[in-house]
């Protein structure tokens, strides 16, 4: 059993309960193991950045609906306590932190000033928050866990790697007996550029993977929005590309339980089981690549 809970009755948050926590363990497990297996280094973010920070990514101009900041309280005066579970707005003093609404921030903001190698990955995992219009347990939640490969480097190294996890993604559902939809999306990230804005229209940048309605996962082009915005530089003194694969790890458990009705354990089972299965077939399809290339090259006089 999961618990819900929020503010004002309204049921934004969730306490996973032992086997609901299990699943999502073993699906972050999964997918951290197909980063890591095609080299990505694992960093670690803090769940909260300073505004200025994200105000670099054009956060607050392209999210507003979404955003969330943490600020210090000033509780020395009565009328500023907390009345009917709600702060006011005088006890407030200054709001300097911004929480964020995707887990990929903190690999731009990590290379920051820096320069990669032309592959660059990374990989990690976050707490996002997100002020919704309404929330749907788990679902659709004010704060949930966002697991993110990220790709940093020249554009065909980025393009590579979404198609990797698309394979993977596709492959991992029809193993588990999902059917997942593939859905074009809008990136506003673009929406203030108009060099980028035009691109997104010509080609998308954001596909989202979409049970029924919900989107559990996507791929994302950013071009090089992020190497510029965070001065992230390649060997040859241009701005690094980047790309993201992101899994919403609560809406994978609210697919999973529907889909097992509710049997976490089968869950379970099936997750290291299609797991498993995706794995040998990537082994299967690597081996067979290489032996192509390497079969290729005998053959060059």
């Amino acid at each position: 059993m999961n618990r819900l809970t929020g503010s004002d009755g309204v049921p934004a948050l969730a306490i996973l309960g032992p086997g609901a926590t299990r699943l999502v363990r073993e699906l972050d497990g999964v997918f951290t193991g197909w980063g890591l297996a095609d080299g990505a280094d694992e960093i670690s973010a803090p769940p909260l950045f300073p505004v200025t920070d994200l105000e670099k990514f054009d956060v607050y101009t392209n999210f507003p609906h979404l955003a969330w900041v943490a600020g210090s309280l000033d509780l020395t005066d009565d009328r500023f306590k907390p009345v009917e579970g709600k702060f006011g707005p005088g006890a407030v003093t200054e709001a300097r932190y911004g929480l964020p609404h995707a887990t990929c921030y903190g690999a731009y903001l990590f290379h920051e000033g820096g320069q990669v190698a032309d592959d660059t990955l990374v990989t990690l995992v976050n707490r996002c928050f997100r002020n919704e219009d309404h929330y749907g347990g788990l679902r659709r939640l004010a704060s949930f866990q966002m697991r993110e490969v990220v790709a940093l480097g020249g554009f065909d190294h980025t393009q590579h790697v979404l198609a990797r996890f698309t394979g993977r993604i596709q492959a991992f559902a029809a193993a588990l007996g999902i059917e997942l939809g593939r859905e074009a999306a809008g990136d506003p990230f673009f929406r203030n550029d108009n060099g980028r804005a035009l691109l997104q229209k010509l080609s998308p940048v954001k596909y989202e993977f979409q049970y029924g309605d919900l989107a559990i996962a996507s791929v994302n082009t950013h071009r090089n929005f992020f190497g510029e915005r965070c001065g992230i530089r390649l060997e040859s003194g241009e701005h690094a590309y980047t790309s993201c694969v992101a899994f919403g790890l609560e809406r994978w458990l609210a697919v999973l339980t529907e889909h097992f009705e509710e049997d976490l354990d089968a869950a379970l089972d099936a997750v290291r089981a299609a797991a498993a299965e995706v794995s040998t077939s990537a082994a299967t399809t690597s081996t067979a690549a290489a032996g192509a290339a390497a079969g290729t090259a005998a053959r060059v006089p």
